[in-house]
């Protein structure tokens, strides 16, 4: 997409402040934020997010994003539509470097994005890997730092198959790669060489932050650098947390991350197969954020669970969802529904209404995904039923589309009551 040079209306994301900069490394994740155009203040105090036109359709927000879809009349062009960017900075110092060397096929090798932790730039796995690269040596690495504005490199290479997704990261320029990351207020520290960050699982993140869960007791069963434990610790307001997790190099992010956030008398970290946590009847509720599947730590969750007034849990999972022509109702169609009925942009549209709540819900959710829901009680009704020896009740309360991880594939999390039934 090329910049324009008259302005013409700008569809874009109102919302409020607070939740500006969560939406924009939401777009951001996605590709849909329209880059050519600055973020602009709109009346009644909220930010307008441009997004790209072409893929409005693509737009995927949960209720927790409060937003409206509008259209920027007079948008302002950001300032990397009005001078060189760094990919075009970059590009420029490079011929320089190779002189007549240079060619089409160097271009192409040349990145166009790569992830920012503020001095350190991760480059892509695919970047810079024809053999004219290696003779430059040091040069190479010092030329990319000075165009892209970093003191640190790095290169992402496949994740290894070990069972805990471990980066498989190489440190170009610098010392150490540990950065730190600032999500919704919660500062993650983690080293980019050892441990991976998702941000696409930042609108999750949100919803778990806005949980009532004050005086509650967490377990979270694969706790990674703390994505989860974190925001029920700060903004969720749980007493406690029991994080469990098997990555030694996880484990110490996490541990930094509790320091950081001063949450770490609130917070014990089990350094292990969470299959041999000798925890028991402890949990209020039970967090198990593991894709394609956490089926494996169903048995555990059920132990965790307080055996005499239950809990809820957070089923994570990968469902897969049969194509369709017809095409699914999102928030952002919402927000459309919103505007046209005069409604403002202060998040008033979004605050939970109970039948009109019930109807988004039931136009979001796919039959593969209420299925595996229902398969997923029933699996879980059994398991505490076998552990305690008496019926006990489960009630789906609510299904979340995280993002799509593949086409057809959808992270789903799946909020489970669990509840023992009380003698008649």
């Amino acid at each position: 997409m090329e910049a324009r040079d008259t302005p013409i209306p700008v569809p874009a994301l109102a919302t409020e402040p607070r939740f500006a900069q969560c939406l924009r490394e939401q777009l951001e994740e996605e590709q849909l934020l329209d880059r050519h155009y600055q973020l602009q203040k709109m009346p009644g105090g909220c930010v307008a997010l441009p997004v790209l036109e072409e893929k409005l359709s693509q737009l995927w927000l949960p209720q927790e994003m409060p937003c409206e879809l509008v259209w920027i009349q007079s948008p302002v062009p950001s300032r990397a539509a009005r001078r060189q960017t760094p990919a075009q900075k970059l590009r420029d110092e490079l011929r320089r470097l190779l002189g007549e060397s240079w060619s089409e096929e160097l271009e192409r090798d040349v990145p166009h994005a790569w992830q920012r932790h503020k001095d350190l730039v991760l480059l892509s796995e695919d970047s810079f890997k024809a053999a004219v690269w290696e003779k430059l040596g040091p040069v190479l690495w010092e030329t990319v730092a000075s165009a892209l504005g970093a003191q640190r490199l790095a290169r992402r290479g496949r994740v290894l198959p070990d069972g805990m997704r471990s980066p498989r990261v190489t440190l170009l320029l610098g010392q150490d790669g540990w950065v730190e990351h600032v999500d919704n207020g919660i500062r993650y520290t983690f080293d980019v060489t050892k441990c991976m960050f998702s941000p696409g699982n930042i609108t999750e993140k949100l919803r778990v932050a806005s949980l009532p869960c004050s005086g509650e007791v967490l377990v979270d069963l694969y706790a990674g650098i703390g994505y989860f434990t974190l925001p029920y610790l700060v903004h969720a307001a749980a007493a406690f947390a029991h994080a469990c997790e098997w990555n030694s190099h996880a484990v110490e992010a996490l541990r930094r991350s509790l320091v950081l956030n001063g949450v770490q008398d609130r917070c014990c970290v089990h350094h292990g197969d969470n299959r041999q946590l000798e925890l028991r009847d402890v949990a209020d509720r039970v967090n198990l954020g593991l894709i394609p599947s956490s089926e494996e730590g169903w048995p555990v969750a059920c132990r965790v669970l307080k055996k005499g007034t239950g809990g809820i849990l957070h089923i994570h999972h990968n469902v897969e969802t049969l194509p369709t022509m017809a095409p699914l109702q999102t928030p952002v169609l919402l927000a459309e529904q919103a505007s046209l009925e005069g409604k403002d942009c202060n998040g008033e549209a979004w605050h939970p209404m109970e039948d009109r709540e019930k109807e988004t819900q039931g136009a979001r959710i796919r039959p593969e995904w209420q299925r595996w829901a229902e398969a997923t009680a029933a699996r879980i009704r059994g398991l505490l039923a076998e552990l305690h020896g008496q019926p006990w009740h489960t009630s789906i309360l609510h299904i979340e589309a995280v993002k799509s991880y593949a086409p057809h594939v959808h992270h789903l999390v799946l909020d489970l009551e669990c509840r023992p039934t009380l003698p008649t």
